[in-house]
């Protein structure tokens, strides 16, 4: 069993898991000089954007739209390359939801921020024992794999080495929102089907990756239940900084609260006028006698 963890723990540390930050290249460079040498503008068009700004009424994004010269979707380009951001144009095949991605001056994006923040100081920054966070939640459709999804997405824009693994291994949904189609994942890793591979770098999205479901297997939480799971996630956290697990509703399974567990801390998320008290009462309660470290809660659609 020891070696079987050694070479996997090799493997993933072979491979590099996410597309590293980059230093802002758009640093001191104007959106219209981003822009020509992207081939989006041409240097005449420049000239008249900058005429059109005479009065200084508008920007120069304002300017270049007004003039249908650039589309939004220009700007947003020009603005990621200055502020050294990762960019989504809008035929991306990301989903939606992931807000984080897709619309990255959002309220809600905000909101998200401040959570991380909260995280860091709560949780993460304490050392390298405390990489892991379950995402939990006592009933279904609460909101456990937005969450989960947007806050990977926020860690990893703050340049931290960032990791999603879906641990609902019954109703999986990162591979749906993050479009990677049918492959191993963590099932297929836990029952040493896979290797470093099923651990997918997100190209759009620097410092993220993910680790999907994997095929859906008849034993769930014997699976997360055995040492295999938690040497994979120690060995997970020498290459990652941050790694966020979206998890089963507790109601139906015990596999949240293996998984939460095995981290050592828990998210608890809720939705306004759907969630039951009663059950979060329990759930909470339950967590808390195995010693699990409750960092905070989110309520959805308040």
């Amino acid at each position: 069993m020891n070696g079987m963890n050694r070479t996997a723990s090799s493997m993933i540390r072979s491979v590099p898991q996410t597309v590293p930050s980059k230093p802002a290249t758009g640093v001191g460079r104007s959106i219209g000089a981003i822009l020509v040498d992207a081939g989006r503008l041409a240097a005449a068009d420049v000239e008249r954007i900058i005429k059109f700004q005479e009065d200084g009424s508008s920007r120069f994004g304002e300017a270049g739209r007004a003039l249908r010269l650039l589309t939004d979707d220009d700007v947003r380009y020009a603005l990621s390359v200055q502020f050294g951001y990762p960019y989504l144009p809008n035929n991306s095949k990301l989903s939606r939801e992931l807000v984080a991605a897709h619309q990255p001056a959002s309220q809600p994006v905000e909101q998200l921020r401040a959570l991380r923040s909260q995280l860091m100081l709560r949780w993460f920054e304490a050392g390298i024992d405390r990489r892991g966070l379950a995402i939990v939640s006592a009933s279904p459709k609460e909101g456990r794999s937005y969450i989960a999804a947007n806050l990977a997405i926020v860690f990893s824009q703050l340049g931290e080495r960032t990791l999603l693994i879906d641990a609902d291994m019954r109703t999986p949904r990162q591979q749906h929102l993050f479009n990677l189609g049918a492959g191993p994942g963590l099932s297929d890793m836990l029952a040493g089907r896979a290797g470093a591979e099923a651990v997918i770098g997100i190209s759009a999205l620097q410092d993220l990756s993910v680790l999907p479901a994997g095929a859906l297997p008849p034993n769930p939480q014997e699976l997360l239940g055995r040492q295999e799971f938690a040497r994979l996630l120690q060995s997970l956290g020498e290459d990652f900084s941050v790694i966020i697990i979206d998890t089963p509703a507790a109601s139906r399974c015990a596999d949240a609260h293996t998984v939460a567990v095995r981290t050592g801390a828990a998210l608890m998320v809720a939705r306004q006028n759907a969630s039951s008290v009663p059950q979060m009462a329990e759930f909470t309660k339950g967590l808390r006698e195995f010693g699990v470290t409750l960092v905070g809660s989110v309520l959805n659609d308040a």
